[in-house]
């Protein structure tokens, strides 16, 4: 059983690592890496957030979410300003050339993920979300 485990967990990673390769490159097409794409697909579809709130949207470490926004401020893809309520923090809002890169990229980046799917059928996907959402609950 622990083998099982083992060998599932390395496809997860090695699924996720063709994916995101393949998101990369569209990214690259339009001048972004791929955390600065996850900064802001988060603030495309959540609205305005903390930088906090920014890591724990796209699961990034906590040196590098300042540096990605830092890069795209300086862009002119996302602008930053204190917080009212607290102002050791920073929100973040996606500027319209922001939107505009985001919206060049998630309707590729939509059918690139939908193609690993291809062979699937619509109850296999529904099954493998189920058994996913246990592992994630915590």
């Amino acid at each position: 059983m622990k083998r099982e485990v083992s060998y599932f967990v390395i496809a997860l990673h090695r699924i996720v690592n063709r994916m995101d390769r393949g998101t990369a490159a569209l990214c690259g097409a339009e001048g972004l890496t791929l955390g600065q794409f996850a900064v802001l697909e988060a603030l495309y579809h959540k609205g305005e957030l903390s930088v906090g709130e920014i890591k724990e949207a796209v699961l990034g470490s906590d040196g590098t979410i300042p540096v990605v926004v830092g890069n795209l401020a300086r862009d002119g893809l996302v602008t930053r300003h204190p917080d009212p309520e607290d102002r050791r923090r920073s929100i973040v809002s996606i500027t319209e050339a922001g939107r505009a890169r985001v919206e060049a990229v998630l309707p590729k980046n939509e059918e690139l993920l939908q193609a690993f799917f291809d062979g699937w059928s619509a109850e296999e996907k529904k099954l493998a979300c189920r058994l996913l959402a246990k592992l994630t609950k915590e």
